[in-house]
This record gives structure tokens, C-alpha cells and sequence, in this order.
């Protein structure tokens, strides 16, 4: 499907979604439209943005801000409705956004890795929690951060990773990894992304980032560098809150359907880290080194995501790389 066609797709499921729901904010519109439904009128996050763009700028849909949150309906809902539908989800929405929760939040993933990296003859890992048995998740656990410092190598302002593995055999090599269980999808521009390869270049370790969801350019960009992703497509959410999660999880309120309980991993994330991921090590090494220059200025300086492109195909002695040279700036919002 060409862009264009992408793009009039957006606008038609943004439509309906909103006439459906009354109001809704951009992470409930994101979900039922680029996690949920037909699988071919899925529309990944970046369109679904520019498609929105173009429905306010033609008047057709207007956006209120509530509770720290930009909220968006169609411009003829009426304003009894907008106000009931409102009320409605607001409760469950303040709750997911607390601060002490969204720390939780982001335990329960770690927890998950941590699990399934135990027991494992292919690496070691440095850095975890250490009062599992203690208590449940309904309060934070204490975690031991791995050091910010490796072979000589420092990070700055006292930045951590949150593992980092010790490939065994012989492929042997250092891996620093970050879990990201948030709702938005992560791009190659965004802090979270920009975050773990300046730390993973600090230390010389190859990046490896774990995530709910990601754009195939996320991925594909990682990969070309060495790099290695993993898409979890669930949230996880601490068991405690199991009432928050059946709220969330409501189609008539934020419509999050791929919310899971619990700190346990499942069959695909244990199969990632005890196979998928010292596998993927072989070779990362070389193209990490590769493209390492090129990242640096990425992360540190304000250049178009088409000109990293640019100048990784330079590298790969020009356009003739299998990467997608005929994706256009916009396809990336960078």
C-alpha cells in the first residue's frame, strides 16, 4: 500500500474510532488503529500523526487538553457527549499516569527479563532485583543497578543501563540492554532510542532494546548497525493492579486489549533471550563498529534520519545497500 493510500486509510479508521469512542486520547486512537484490527488496515503511529494533522487543519476534528493529556474528537460530537465520555475514562487515564505506578510499570518487564535470563549457560548478567521473595508488586522492589562504568569505559551523569550481558563462548562480548514498557511505539529519533546507544557507545557494549512496540525502521535501522530489538506486543502491568487493568483494558475506556498481568515471562520472551538473542550477537559486533561514528553524531547532533541513511550507505559504498533508500523523510517524522 503506497503512502497516499496509507495516508487516506488513517483518516477513515481515525473517523470511525473517534465517532465510536466520543473522545479519545492519542494512545487509545494509536492502539485500536495501529495494534488492533484488521491486520491490513493497520496503520503504524507516524501516519496516524500526519493523518490527524490534515483532519484539524480541515476542521473536521478539534482537540481538547484534560488531565495533562491531549484528548481528540470529531468537530460535530456533541458537547454533552464529549463531557460524559470524558468523565468516563478520566479516572482510569489520571490512574495509568501516576508516577508511582508508571514505576511499576517499568519493574514488571525488567522482572520478566531478569527471569528469563536466569538458568542460562549462554551469558551472564550484571544488574538486578534482589527482594523478589520479599514482597509483592504492589510496592516497588529494590533493584542493583549494573555499574556505569566498564573496562575503563565510563558513562556520564551517573546513567545506568538496566542489564548489561556477558556473552559466553565463542562469540564472547559485552551487551547493554534497555526495556522500554511503554505505551508509544519507539522510533530511531526518540530519547529512549538516542538514550541506549550513546550509553551503549560510552561502553563500547553492543545495544539491545526491548520494547512493546517498535516501527519496522526502529528495527531495521538497529539491525543495520548491530544492534538488536525485541518486540514484547503486550504491557505489562504489576498483578496488584489487576482493577486498573481490567479499566484499561475496557473497549469503552482507554481500549489497551494487549495489557498482561504479572512479572513472569512468557514462551517468547524466554525463547529471545535463551536463543533468539546470543544468536543475534554473531556479527553484531563487526557492524556496531562499523557505524559507531555515524551513531555518535546521530545522538548527539540535530541531523534528518535521512542523512544517518545517507551516510551509512556511504559506508556500505552507496545506494546499492539493501536498506530502504526510497522511503521518504516524512515515512519517519525525523
Amino acid at each position: 500500500m503506497r503512502r497516499q493510500e496509507r495516508l487516506q486509510l488513517a483518516k477513515k479508521r481515525l473517523t470511525n474510532v473517534m465517532a465510536k469512542h466520543g473522545i479519545a486520547t492519542r494512545r487509545t486512537l494509536e492502539h485500536k488503529i495501529s495494534d488492533a484490527g484488521p491486520y491490513r488496515q493497520r496503520i503504524e503511529p507516524h501516519i496516524i500523526t500526519t493523518a490527524m494533522t490534515h483532519l484539524r487543519k480541515d476542521g473536521l476534528v478539534r482537540q481538547l487538553d484534560c488531565a495533562g493529556a491531549d484528548w481528540y474528537y470529531l468537530s460535530d460530537t456533541p458537547p454533552e457527549l464529549i463531557q460524559g465520555r470524558l468523565l468516563e475514562q478520566r479516572e482510569a487515564h489520571n490512574s495509568i499516569c501516576n508516577d508511582k505506578f508508571l514505576k511499576r510499570v517499568g519493574q514488571s518487564l525488567e522482572i520478566c527479563v531478569q527471569r528469563a535470563m536466569q538458568n542460562n549457560d549462554k551469558y551472564d548478567y550484571i544488574g538486578g532485583f534482589v527482594d523478589l521473595a520479599a514482597h509483592d508488586d504492589g510496592i516497588l522492589y529494590k533493584k542493583e543497578e549494573p555499574p556505569s562504568h566498564l573496562s575503563g569505559r565510563f558513562l556520564q551523569n551517573n546513567k545506568k543501563l538496566d542489564f548489561l550481558l556477558n556473552i559466553s563462548g565463542s562469540n564472547r562480548d559485552w551487551a547493554g540492554v534497555e526495556i522500554k514498557n511503554v505505551r508509544p511505539w519507539l522510533y530511531p529519533n526518540q530519547p529512549e532510542v538516542k538514550d541506549l546507544l550513546s550509553k551503549c557507545i560510552a561502553l563500547d557494549v553492543v545495544p539491545v532494546l526491548i520494547a512493546r512496540r517498535t516501527p519496522y525502521i526502529t528495527g531495521a535501522f538497529l539491525r543495520r548497525c548491530g544492534g538488536i530489538t525485541w518486540q514484547t506486543l503486550r504491557q505489562r502491568y504489576p498483578a496488584a493492579d489487576e482493577q486498573l487493568a481490567i479499566a484499561a483494558r475496557d473497549k469503552r475506556l482507554l481500549g489497551f486489549a494487549d495489557i498482561r498481568l504479572g512479572n513472569e515471562p512468557d514462551a517468547p520472551l524466554l525463547n529471545f533471550m535463551r536463543k533468539n538473542l546470543p544468536d543475534a550477537m554473531i556479527g553484531a559486533r563487526e557492524k556496531f563498529e562499523k557505524f559507531k561514528p555515524i551513531l555518535e553524531i546521530f545522538c548527539n547532533e540535530s541531523i534528518p534520519f535521512a542523512e544517518v541513511n545517507r551516510m551509512m550507505n556511504d559506508i556500505d559504498n552507496g545506494p546499492a545497500s539493501n536498506f530502504h533508500n526510497s522511503w521518504n523523510d516524512d515515512d519517519w517524522l525525523l
